[in-house]
């Protein structure tokens, strides 16, 4: 690719983002937008009245977003989005800080000496290829790789230092966290799994047995886990039509369906008439605390911090298969329909899901593969002879070896969150949260594989295999390849960073059910069901990921790295909008993300150090190698260090700070009311609820009751607002 390629790419996506992002200045100042681009603050204020006055003002592109995001200050994302949100924008923030120094470094003193490093005549910059501001441009030997050996080490020590003060940070914001929060249930609370089955005796009592006898100063109550079916998806519709009628203005109804959008509930919406609705209507047929839906599993409710800290960290029997006990969730983070999995099953899911995630892995060879042939057009044109005349066009020539490739990559990527997350939730985990961190995972070490070591080389599937077969090659197979794969990666920075962050700011899919909704459906009422948290799972390894491309080429192809810093500038104001205003906080995940960040940065330190080494070792200088090798003893012991100080922090909570905060509140008096709190903070089947709808039930009821007189009055539409009526699977018992 020449840099005519490069622009052609950078034109397209620049013009493509700054149509999107003032599309979106426009949109969101229209009122039928609003829960699209303002849902997390309509879900926290209630307030769902929309503004419909017309003003010019509306449709004229503004930054005034822009400036909003700038100006949220720390303290508010952590108020707003919790730790984790703070702890993604720690990501940029140190992402865009080392990116800064990178570039400066190497714009001004890596760059030059790979255009000029080799005797030629060069040609006008527009048709210059990109290889010739690489380091495969260096002749072999030359003392200039000095400079590049520098620019490494200044790079790894400044991305080590930043590291140390990050981590330690978070970390004390972490613990900061635990202690200033309010009382949290899952510091009281462990979960008990695979317990014993005894004749004769339910799991409640058996539980309530083993800790009365074994825990008898510390144990306070236990939940029992119930089998999670129908009725209980039932009781969840329940509480969300409960709330829609709580929150609908006066004389409008809020219960008009939306299957296309997720609106759908388990329903009917009668009419108001007094023979419709019976009114001996009982709840007893909600009741599925049985001994016939118990589940191997409880929650046990300890008295103290400290105490259920204990009981977590020992065996509670002989068979370590049998009481196995681990800390809680937070409530609302519980993944309700997991702890109903059999204990003793979950080995084997996550062999299976290991196993498929590697052939997915592996079929997605296919795609990449065809990626990489378009990008060598050489070879394309040389499998298909007719299509010569017409590659040699320029502008033909300039979209497929700059735009396409990493186009149709995108579009093969956008397969792989939902896959992840599959595979992640037949794994079993207990929570949310765990199970987003699971993906998190399986999502980056897939893009790393599939886009950064399979897209470096020619071969597709063979390739993968050999590479696989010897690992200890892959650092020089890299060395020789990066220099060649420079100009895919600038444009994927390109189309998967630019592009995807003005996709993110417009919500695409959210504006168009709510589109649809409103124009189509004719219902328009924002109503907050829909709404979503975060997509950590998708976006951190993405931003994990470039950060991975920016340190391996920041040395062997600076170019880089103009790009890849606009892209972390954009990302800071995007995702810091997106949390201020779009995305809701279900659960807080107490920033377990960071290891992660710290853990993907220092294998992506240590692969540029030994992929220099490599390179340096074919450039025939053994000096810059022999430099390059205690760096990279340097970087591995930094991340033993901080894996030793740090990183028990985010895996076991930390004594000293539960015994300080049991101390507090016993001295203060609050135990007896947190106890209080704490019974029904893991009740699976909740009777407010219940509660809930009879109240709503009665106040249909009086409605009915106080219209009779009147009902020949009114107009008709009055007269027959609907009433909500939860229909629990036996339509005798409602209407006939």
């Amino acid at each position: 690719m020449d840099i005519g390629a490069l622009l052609t790419s950078a034109a397209i996506n620049t013009g493509l983002s700054v149509l999107l992002f003032s599309l979106y200045s426009i949109l969101r100042k229209q009122p039928s937008n609003t829960i699209v681009y303002f849902g997390r603050r309509l879900a926290s204020l209630n307030n769902r009245n929309s503004r419909n006055h017309f003003s010019f003002e509306r449709f004229v592109p503004s930054p005034s977003w822009i400036v909003k995001a700038w100006e949220t200050t720390e303290n508010e994302i952590l108020a707003i989005g919790g730790l984790d949100a703070v702890v993604f924008q720690r990501i940029l923030v140190f992402s865009i800080r080392v990116f800064s120094i990178a570039a400066v470094t190497c714009l001004f003193l890596v760059l030059p000496v790979n255009y000029y490093g080799q005797e030629m005549k060069h040609k006008h910059i527009h048709a210059e290829s990109l290889n010739v501001f690489t380091i495969a441009n260096v002749k072999e030997g030359s003392r200039w790789l000095w400079a590049h050996c520098l620019a490494l080490y200044i790079i790894s020590c400044s991305a080590c230092v930043l590291l140390y003060f990050e981590y330690k940070s978070i970390t004390k914001m972490r613990l900061a966290h635990i202690t200033t929060s309010p009382p949290n249930p899952s510091h009281f609370t462990i979960l008990v799994r695979s317990i014993p089955y005894s004749v004769g005796e339910s799991y409640s009592n058996s539980v309530k047995k083993f800790f009365t006898n074994y825990y008898a100063s510390s144990y306070l109550s236990h939940q029992i886990v119930y089998r999670c079916g129908l009725v209980q998806k039932l009781m969840v519709d329940a509480e969300k039509i409960c709330m829609r009628i709580k929150a609908a203005p006066k004389g409008q109804t809020s219960l008009k369906p939306c299957c296309l959008c997720g609106g759908s509930t388990s329903f009917k919406v009668l009419t108001d008439e007094p023979e419709s609705v019976k009114d001996n209507f009982s709840y007893s047929n909600l009741n599925l605390a049985t001994r016939d839906n118990e589940r191997s599993a409880a929650f046990v409710i300890f008295k103290t911090r400290y105490a259920a800290v204990v009981a977590t960290q020992m065996l509670q029997s002989p068979n370590p298969m049998s009481w196995v006990t681990e800390l809680a969730p937070e409530p609302h983070d519980v993944l309700w329909s997991n702890l109903c999995i059999p204990f003793r099953q979950l080995w084997l899911r996550k062999i299976a899901t290991l196993l498929a995630s590697i052939v997915f892995m592996v079929l997605f060879l296919a795609p990449v593969t065809f990626v990489q042939g378009l990008t060598q057009l050489e070879k394309l044109s040389q499998t298909f002879p007719f299509l010569r005349g017409f590659l040699k066009q320029d502008l033909i020539n300039h979209v497929l070896t700059g735009y396409l490739p990493s186009v149709i990559l995108i579009l093969f990527l956008y397969t792989v969150p939902p896959t992840m997350m599959l595979f992640s939730s037949v794994e079993g985990p207990v929570s949310h949260s765990g199970r987003k961190r699971s993906a998190c995972l399986k999502i980056l070490y897939f893009t790393i594989w599939n886009v950064f070591f399979v897209n470096h080389v020619s071969g597709g599937f063979l390739f993968a295999f050999n590479m696989l077969s010897s690992v200890g090659d892959i650092p020089v197979e890299l060395a020789k390849a990066i220099p060649n794969q420079a100009s895919f990666f600038v444009t994927y920075v390109l189309t998967s960073g630019w592009a995807s962050l003005s996709c993110e700011v417009m919500q695409p899919f959210s504006l168009l059910c709510n589109f649809l909704k409103k124009h189509l459906l004719r219902n328009h009422e924002d109503s907050s069901d829909g709404l979503v948290s975060f997509p950590y799972h998708t976006e951190v390894p993405r931003v994990l990921l470039f950060g991975l491309i920016g340190f391996t080429y920041s040395v062997m192809a600076p170019l880089i790295l103009p790009f890849l810093l606009i892209y972390f500038l954009l990302a800071y104001l995007v995702y810091r909008n997106q949390i201020v205003n779009v995305y809701i906080t279900k659960y807080e995940g107490g920033g377990q993300l960071w290891p992660i960040v710290h853990n993907t940065t220092i294998f992506s330190l240590v692969l540029t150090q030994m992929i220099s080494l490599g390179v340096f070792g074919i450039k025939k200088s053994p000096v810059a190698s022999g430099f390059t090798i205690p760096l990279i003893i340097c970087t591995l012991l930094f991340n033993e260090y901080c894996r030793q100080r740090f990183f028990p922090i985010f895996k076991k909570n930390v004594a000293q700070v539960l015994l300080e905060m049991d101390r507090r509140d016993e001295q203060s008096g609050r135990m007896e009311e947190i106890h209080q709190q704490l019974h029904s903070a893991y009740c699976q089947l909740p009777l407010t609820s219940h509660e809930f709808c009879e109240s709503v039930h009665k106040l249909c009821q009086d409605n009915i009751r106080g219209r009779e007189g009147t009902k020949s009055g009114k107009e008709p539409s009055e007269v027959s607002e609907p009433c909500a009526v939860c229909n629990f699977g036996k339509e005798g018992s409602i209407g006939e």
